[in-house]
């Protein structure tokens, strides 16, 4: 039988909420990983690390608050906690794959291009996953081509976001990479949500698993109170907001024993050296 689904329960409140929160997200890992571009190889992957989990928590957060919108019609919506936990994960490592790769190889080219592909696969591997996780008297069939469509849409606007950061220019540049994850995110969920058709069995049997109020609270306490401690982080580092190093980049340091910045004063003597003549010391000026 087939099953009514809506995924506006709540209007547009559920849509806007869910693209604020991917935004937040997007921000902080990817204000992170231009970080981790201007610090020395030993400080580099504690960035990259937060980063990749600020855009995990970020995106598992929005597709949880989309969901609340999502009801099916006479079937009451179930979550399977290790599932909709094992998505979070999966986001976090997947984006975090990518993120490495950016942040180690530069934004541009091969790198560029592998990592995110990565992330977007993370974002759409995090979505699918948590929609595995739901329980209902019946089943979601997918149209193919709908789903292919969701994930190159994920794919182009995450490599879009991850170029955009490696440019290093500023903080307008992470606000505009920034709303391009966001709208990566958000318009995979909703292209894939598209995709999606409802069948419902005629047994009328209750669903397994937690509903939607048990998952809401250590959704919004856990990755939100992580959200808000890397937000404090991004804000009271300077070169976070500026973008600019406090020191040279990585990979740019001088080598030991020699000065990374020549005292102006020898170069003055030579160049005095050059242009007085070599005089002959005569009875005159002796």
């Amino acid at each position: 039988m087939h099953g009514t689904a809506d995924g506006f329960s709540y209007g547009l409140v559920t849509p806007l909420v869910a693209y604020l929160m991917a935004c937040l997200g997007g921000a902080l890992g990817l204000r992170c990983t231009t970080r981790a571009m201007l610090v020395a190889h030993s400080w580099r992957p504690g960035w990259l690390a937060l980063g990749a989990t600020a855009i995990g928590s970020g995106i598992w957060t929005m597709h949880f608050i989309a969901m609340t919108g999502f009801t099916v019609a006479g079937a009451p919506i179930r979550y399977d906690r290790p599932m909709t936990y094992a998505s979070l994960g999966v986001a976090v490592v997947m984006v975090g794959v990518g993120i490495f790769i950016v942040g180690y190889r530069g934004a541009s080219g091969t790198a560029l291009f592998t990592g995110g592909t990565l992330t977007g696969l993370g974002i759409a591997s995090m979505h699918y996953l948590g929609m595995a996780g739901m329980r209902f008297d019946g089943k979601f069939e997918y149209d193919t081509f709908t789903v292919g469509v969701s994930v190159a849409v994920a794919m182009i606007a995450a490599t879009a976001a991850l170029w955009a950061a490696g440019q290093v220019r500023g903080l307008l540049w992470s606000v505009g990479a920034s709303l391009v994850m966001g709208l990566a995110v958000t318009g995979m969920h909703y292209t894939g949500m598209a995709a999606l058709s409802v069948h419902l069995h005629a047994t009328g049997s209750p669903s397994a698993g937690d509903p939607p109020a048990g998952l809401l609270a250590p959704m919004l306490i856990g990755p939100l109170a992580f959200l808000c401690l890397a937000g404090m982080v991004v804000l009271f580092d300077p070169r976070m907001m500026t973008g600019r190093p406090g020191r040279a980049p990585a990979g740019h340091g001088h080598r030991p024993g020699v000065p990374a910045h020549p005292h102006p004063a020898p170069r003055a003597r030579l160049r005095t050296r050059r242009q007085v003549p070599h005089e002959r010391r005569t009875p005159q000026n002796r």
